[in-house]
């Protein structure tokens, strides 16, 4: 039986899921929970629904594809890789899972740092991908900022090449253990510094520390994360699929919030349905 997995449990990945389920095709979500839906306080302009907070009516939709007997992991999703087979595999921060056809949906990213000099140093030291980049930064020190599983992904592809890296948990404490070989530091950050790169960042103690690179990994990684680090074409922060929800790489869809377009359920769930229909007619020819 075709394998596929979906990343995000949100109206998109569960709407996708439920119709691949019903085509007889072994499919598994994978997400940490709820999304943006659950800053949802009332939803009252979906069909059949009066007054549902954002909460409820994502429970409703688990169910719905639990009772179908569709499988859920609650683990969170960090990279994708391909096999030697060129099939997808996603790596979470506890395992590895193969299959024919992978669906994004886990939205956009809304993670952000309002820090000095973050965003005007983009592509001259401050990266979002550790395994795109990491090539230029070899035998250099560099810096990860985030505070989660995702920030040490990333700090962990960085010092396979790089002469250090630092994590930055810009004043929160660290999710997860560190392993000796990966520096930390808890510290505010004040300002991004550089000419015409990044060399530095300054903490609100006034220390300065020096760095060649940041690389941004903020909270959990995105659809759009993901998509960057296997050469998924994106821009202005979405996915670019076509009138089938297919990336630039056959066997990645995309649908939902990481697409652009409207940000409402109606129009996530419908991506899901295109996405899920296009990953049937993809794996069963």
């Amino acid at each position: 039986m075709k394998k596929a997995i979906v990343i995000g449990s949100g109206p998109a990945g569960i709407s996708a899921a439920l119709y691949l389920k019903r085509s007889n095709i072994d499919v598994t979500v994978i997400s940490k929970g709820i999304g943006a839906l659950e800053k949802a306080e009332k939803i009252e302009n979906f069909y059949g629904t009066e007054a549902l907070s954002g909460t409820e009516l994502y429970e409703r939709g688990i169910e719905s594809a639990k009772k179908l007997g569709i499988e859920f992991i609650k683990e969170q999703a960090v990279s994708i890789d391909f096999d030697e087979n060129f099939k997808p595999v996603i790596e979470t921060d506890k395992n590895s899972y193969k299959a024919d056809a992978v669906l994004l949906a886990m939205g956009v990213s809304r993670k952000s740092q309002n820090i000095k000099g973050l965003k005007e140093f983009e592509g001259k030291g401050v990266s979002y991908c550790a395994v795109c980049d990491a090539f230029f930064y070899r035998n250099k020190d560099v810096a990860v900022l985030g505070n989660g599983e995702y920030a040490l992904h990333e700090a962990s592809v960085l010092a396979q090449t790089s002469k250090s890296v630092t994590i930055l948990s810009n004043g929160l404490d660290m999710e997860t253990e560190i392993p000796e070989n990966i520096k930390y530091i808890n510290k505010k950050i004040i300002s991004v510094n550089g000419e015409n790169t990044v060399q530095s960042v300054t903490f609100d103690d006034s220390e300065v520390f020096e760095t060649s690179g940041i690389f941004v990994a903020l909270g959990i990684a995105g659809s759009v994360d993901l998509a960057r680090k296997i050469g998924i074409e994106v821009a202005d922060n979405k996915i670019i699929v076509n009138e089938n929800m297919q990336t630039n790489i056959p066997s990645i869809f995309a649908a939902g919030d990481c697409i652009g377009g409207l940000l409402q359920v109606s129009k996530a769930v419908s991506d899901g349905a295109r996405a899920g229909l296009a990953m049937i007619n993809f794996l069963k020819n």
